[in-house]
This record gives C-alpha cells, sequence and structure tokens, in this order.
C-alpha cells in the first residue's frame, strides 16, 4: 500500500526521490534536531498517480488530515481558528532543483473568519489584510486560473485614486478594500467565490502545485536541464512563522 504523506520526522535526505529536495531536507533537518516548523510531504507518487488520473489518490485525503492534525498540535494552532489561525504555505520540490518554475501558494488559512484573529495576535492590522489580499491574489491566479494582469491593475488603479506610488503607501483601510475588489474580482473571472474553508483551499493548493509540474515553464525547464519529465513533483506544506 502506498504512502502518500510523511510528517518531517518521518522521512530522511536519502528519500529526495520521494519527498523532492526540499521535503527531504526538512526532514534532516527535523530529524537532527534543527528548529523547523513543523510540517509534512506530499510524495512524488501522489504526484504522478495525479498526472496519470486527473485526479488525487483517494487515500490522499485521509492521510493529509491525518498529518494536518499532528501539525497543529506541534503548532499550538488550528487551521482555520479565529483567534490565532495557523497558516501554512504550500510549496512545490522536485527530485531537482527547478527555481521560479512551479508554483507557491501562501497564507493557506487566511479567510473572512480568521483575518481578523490575525491581526489582533500579530498587532498589526495592515499587515493582516495586506496577507489576506496576497493569498485571495496568489490563490485567484495559481489554483483559479485567473489573469494575473487583473489583480495588478486593481492594486494600480487604487494607488492611483490614493496618490500613491507604492504598495506600502497603502494602509489597512485601503487593503481591506482591495481585499472585497480581489473576492469580487474572482468571482467575476471564475464564476464561483474564493473558498472560506481553509481545509479546501489546503486541498486546492496541493492540486494546483501537482499541475504546475506539467506548466509550460517546468516545462522548457526541464528540457534544457535534461530532466526526465516522468518525476513528478513533491509538495512541502508547512506551518508559516512570522
Amino acid at each position: 500500500m502506498n504512502h502518500y504523506v510523511y510528517e518531517f520526522a518521518e522521512g530522511s535526505r536519502d528519500m529526495a526521490d520521494l519527498l523532492g529536495g526540499k521535503g527531504a531536507n526538512l526532514a534532516e533537518m527535523t530529524r537532527l534536531g534543527l528548529p523547523v516548523p513543523p510540517g509534512f510531504t506530499v510524495t512524488t507518487t501522489a504526484c504522478r498517480v495525479f498526472l496519470a488520473t486527473g485526479t488525487e489518490p483517494p487515500e490522499l485525503g485521509i492521510e493529509v488530515a491525518h498529518a494536518l492534525a499532528a501539525l497543529e498540535k506541534a503548532a499550538g494552532r488550528g487551521l482555520g481558528r479565529t483567534d490565532d489561525p495557523l497558516l501554512l504555505s504550500v510549496r512545490s520540490g522536485g527530485r531537482y532543483s527547478m527555481p521560479g518554475m512551479m508554483e507557491t501558494i501562501l497564507d493557506i488559512g487566511l479567510c473572512d473568519a480568521t483575518v481578523t484573529g490575525l491581526a489582533k495576535a500579530a498587532g498589526q492590522e495592515r499587515f493582516a489584510w495586506d496577507s489576506y489580499r496576497r493569498l485571495l491574489q496568489m490563490f485567484g491566479h495559481t489554483v483559479m486560473g485567473i489573469d494575473g494582469e487583473l489583480f495588478e491593475q486593481a492594486i494600480t488603479s487604487l494607488k492611483a485614486a490614493r496618490g500613491a506610488t507604492d504598495d506600502h503607501e497603502l494602509d489597512a483601510a485601503d487593503l481591506i478594500l482591495l481585499t472585497e475588489k480581489f473576492k469580487a474580482l474572482i468571482h467575476c473571472e471564475s464564476g464561483e467565490r474564493f473558498p472560506q474553508d481553509p481545509v479546501e483551499q489546503l486541498h486546492r493548493a496541493i492540486r494546483a502545485v501537482f499541475a504546475s509540474w506539467n506548466g509550460e515553464r517546468a516545462r522548457t525547464y526541464r528540457r534544457r536541464d535534461h530532466i526526465p519529465d516522468d518525476l513528478g513533483t513533491a509538495v512541502t506544506v508547512q506551518a508559516m512563522v512570522f
């Protein structure tokens, strides 16, 4: 029976074919007792199943749920918890390094119900809303297939209205407005609303990273560097630390 998800403590540097270079290195650092934020890796085997069938292995959801519960326990925070939410990064990581060629989604776990909790926990309202609008922008483009230029145009329009030349000149109220514009943009362009369930966000992000293995940039990079097309990518899910 295939084992599709490994917590960092279960792996080692010798498992790069299965966990990808990134996942294997994080596992090795965890094994050595270094201070690594908790996480888990979805294997290249799961990716190859997804690429061959168009859907994830049926066991994957259960394995991710178990690994997520362990991650939450180690982090002392919960995904979707409203007072001090756990946020996750979801990153690609193949056997061979392909920097910038596949997808990464940050701040998984932010939604309407958790953004105010992040603001209170961090003591920075602007930071929380900036993180949320970045998730909407990244998720909308990477996972939901919306033209990234549309988000940039919305930012440019708001900066022009405020007389700002840099994103940092936008305050928390501006970013709240931008967040609403991004949600409306996602609904208009995709016909669906940004998912408010953090677990759904996580699963869709994992599938998007799998799919990015066959993106044009990744295929071109592999041809140039003579990397086989049938390896697939692992997906590393890790607690974000601010």
